[in-house]
């Protein structure tokens, strides 16, 4: 579960970078008041968060015999 949800908000994180380098369109910000706004903020650092969670993704061992044990 906490890998789906952390790789969701690094979906919305990706598009959103995706909007500002292209657009000039920070969606984040606009939606919710601007970059500064609290609830701008709690979801940049949610993103990072799972920026962070999902560097694990990189080390772990998902062949289908480690699953199974």
């Amino acid at each position: 579960m906490w890998d789906k949800l952390a790789l969701i908000l690094l979906v919305i994180g990706g598009i959103n970078w995706g909007l500002v380098g292209i657009f000039e369109l920070d969606l984040v910000a606009w939606l919710f008041g601007g970059a500064a706004s609290l609830v701008s903020r709690v979801i940049y650092v949610l993103v990072a968060l799972s920026a962070i969670w999902c560097i694990s993704f990189l080390f772990r061992n998902n062949s289908p015999a480690h699953a199974e044990s």
